[in-house]
């Protein structure tokens, strides 16, 4: 029996799975946040996060944070939230955890992201829980 690899839109559901999990509260600051699954990050994010390679990086929250949102500049992109699938494939076949177990944590990282949070605050978080 052949199988495949999760696809890009089987990530992208279980990452919108997650994201109906959330509490409302939550909910409500992502209603116009964009999500995005690719496969790699690009060239430029590569660049911009000084990766070693396309393999170094599960998730990217790209835009202004919640409080910021008062001076959005015109023309502003949206804000956005990356989950790169090939990374994140690598990263489940070498854990314990499930895909989707994964995507979730994966996807919470970024939404503290939207919300302000450094990595740093994020892992305090995290080790107190």
């Amino acid at each position: 029996m052949k199988t495949h690899a999760p696809s890009l839109h089987h990530i992208e559901t279980l990452a919108r799975t997650a994201m109906a999990n959330l509490p409302d509260l939550f909910r409500q600051h992502l209603a116009h946040v964009v999500l995005k699954v690719e496969d790699f990050p690009d060239e430029t994010v590569i660049a911009e996060m000084g990766l070693e390679s396309e393999w170094d990086i599960l998730g990217l929250y790209w835009g202004r944070h919640v409080g910021m949102k008062g001076d959005v500049p015109t023309g502003a992109l949206p804000d956005m939230i990356f989950l790169y699938r090939q990374p994140l494939l690598a990263a489940w076949c070498e854990g314990e955890d499930s895909l989707e177990a994964l995507v979730t944590h994966v996807l919470v990282h970024e939404v503290g992201h939207h919300f302000g949070l450094s990595d740093e605050a994020m892992d305090r978080i995290a080790a107190s829980g």
